[in-house]
């Protein structure tokens, strides 16, 4: 952000504003770590702040400090379209393009409030009259730490917003071994850890508390895996049924897509996922080295992301989809091939 820009808004947030703060669809670690964190230091200068998230999370991030009072637009619509008509300060995190908050949008559209961006996703919209965008950033969390930083109040951060930007750093960096990681991130997190985040029980609650059913479900995701050799290519489906025969809960598929790009020579790896509420297909995808998903997703099911991580989904059905994809690889051979 540029100097001028970072006066203006200490001068802004000098004294009580009515603050939301809004992640996007389906939030992650890194969307409730940021958001959360966020809110816990605006709190320190009494500000009337609060969350509103568009749906519901995995439970794997409802320990988090403050978590309860996070608003879901879906189930408590009125209430937050109350909220969002009177703030003053709208803060949109982890996410740079409007329509990621589903049903939300129009009102946020609509919302007369100053907007604050802070995300790390390639081309971001223009709806920000402050925006700190940085595709180079490891995570929204690490940005959100670089934020507090810029206003030179690093010494607020307390154990609460150490704990929320750790979880969201860890999880959005695959626990620090995507490329994202730099060594300003390594030193970031140390800090966090000065500052009263608890790394070790962080992770044991993040990685290391899956259900019974959840372990069914990847070993049932495990036995769909496919490769495609040629291309250097692997995926993964999973059909509603799948999901309800072993009670899916939101959340239960993170992190399946990685075990298909762990494999030997892999440097492409989709998962293809039947949501039958929404009738469409969700997808997720990874890649090593320069092949980017986030131009193969916009290009080919309306989504977006990072270069090595993307999201998007399929009006068709699942064996129709997985077909598709099929037949979008041949383009993409040379590119897979010199990875």
């Amino acid at each position: 952000m540029k100097k001028q820009e970072i006066s203006s808004l200490k001068t802004l947030l000098n004294s009580p504003k009515k603050i939301v703060i809004v992640p996007h669809k389906n939030p992650d670690g890194d969307a409730i770590g940021s958001t959360l964190g966020l809110l816990h230091y605006l709190l320190k200068y009494n500000h009337d702040a609060c969350i509103i998230a568009p749906n519901d999370y995995p439970e794997f991030l409802k320990w988090l400090p403050n978590e309860h009072a996070i608003l879901k637009y879906d189930t408590q619509t009125e209430a937050s379209n109350s909220i969002i008509n009177q703030a003053e300060i709208i803060f949109t995190l982890d996410f740079n393009a409007l329509n990621r908050t589903g049903e939300m949008e129009a009102i946020l559209k609509q919302s007369k409030a100053l907007k604050i961006m802070i995300d790390h996703h390639q081309q971001p919209d223009d709806y920000a009259l402050y925006t700190y965008s940085d595709v180079n950033m490891s995570s929204t969390c690490e940005m959100v730490y670089n934020f507090i930083d810029f206003l030179d109040d690093v010494a607020k951060i307390d154990a609460n917003i150490a704990t929320c930007l750790y979880t969201g750093i860890m999880t959005d960096t695959g626990s620090f071994r995507f490329k994202s990681t730099t060594s300003t991130t390594h030193l970031i997190i140390a800090d966090l850890i000065t500052k009263g985040a608890q790394n070790a029980q962080i992770h044991n609650a993040i990685y290391d508390t899956n259900s019974f059913n959840r372990l069914q479900l990847l070993g049932c995701a495990l036995s769909n895996l496919k490769m495609l050799p040629e291309y250097n290519t692997a995926y993964i489906t999973l059909s509603q049924n799948e999901l309800n025969s072993f009670d899916y809960k939101k959340g239960d598929t993170e992190g399946f897509v990685n075990y298909a790009l762990s494999l030997k020579h892999i440097i492409f790896a989709a998962i293809f996922i039947e949501d039958q509420q929404q009738n469409i297909i969700k997808i997720s995808l990874r890649s090593k080295g320069e092949f980017s998903v986030n131009e193969f997703s916009r290009l080919h099911f309306s989504g977006g992301g990072h270069t090595n991580a993307a999201g998007g989904k399929s009006d068709l059905n699942l064996s129709e989809t997985i077909e598709k994809f099929i037949s979008i690889l041949p383009s993409y051979k040379t590119a897979l091939n010199n990875e």
